[in-house]
Order: C-alpha cells, then sequence, then structure tokens
C-alpha cells in the first residue's frame, strides 16, 4: 500500500531530520559509555601475559598452564573492550530526564520532534 503524499513528506522530513541529529538520535538515552584507554592498555598486557602462559605451557607440554594462560588471555580481552563505568550525560538529555523520570525513549524523542515543530 503506497503512502500518501502527506505521509511521504513527513517521513522524508523525518528522516533528514534523524540523518541531521544522528548524534542527539545515538545519545539520546544519556546511557553512552565510552572505551577507557586505560582499560585498552591494561588488557592488552593482560593479553600478552596470557600469551605468554599459553605459549609456556605448550612449550613444557604443561596443560594447565596453557589452559590458565589462554583463560587470562580471555580476560584481557574482555576488560579491554568493557567500556568504562563512567556515564558521560549530555546535556540535552540532563534536564529531559529530571523532567520526565519514568520517560521512555520513543517518547522524549516525540517531545523533542514536537517542540522543533512549535506544537
Amino acid at each position: 500500500m503506497p503512502l500518501s503524499e502527506q505521509e511521504q513528506r513527513l517521513l522524508d522530513e523525518m528522516e533528514r531530520h534523524l540523518m541531521g541529529h544522528d548524534a542527539d538520535v545515538v545519545s539520546a538515552d544519556g546511557s553512552a559509555r565510552a572505551l577507557s584507554y586505560r582499560n585498552i592498555v591494561l588488557g592488552s598486557l593482560t593479553v600478552l601475559v596470557g600469551l605468554g602462559g599459553l605459549i609456556a605451557g605448550l612449550s613444557t607440554q604443561l596443560i594447565v598452564i596453557s589452559v590458565i594462560g589462554f583463560v587470562v588471555m580471555l580476560g584481557g580481552v574482555v576488560f579491554a573492550v568493557t567500556p568504562s563505568r563512567r556515564t558521560t550525560a549530555v546535556p540535552s538529555a540532563a534536564p529531559r530526564a529530571a523532567k520526565h523520570p519514568q520517560a521512555s525513549f520513543m517518547d522524549r524523542m516525540n517531545d523533542r520532534w514536537d517542540r522543533r515543530q512549535g506544537h
């Protein structure tokens, strides 16, 4: 079923708006967490230590040391890719969260759309 002209125009306008304000859409929930360079460096060092344990276990034919080295490597990778616990507050989203603590993502987006349209 094709869209009416008004629906198509509204859809095009919403798409342009979303593409123009992609950062607003991505960070609207306020829970975006960035990777920490500290975690990446420490995780990488842990992976190298685990790799050394894995190689040492293989060269001495001690399976237990190899398994421990692998587990340490896996833990280093998980630690490196885990986002930091600190959340970066989005200035435009912070007042909205205070006004509507139970508002869903779509409710906040609809409110923002209505404010920009002058409703």
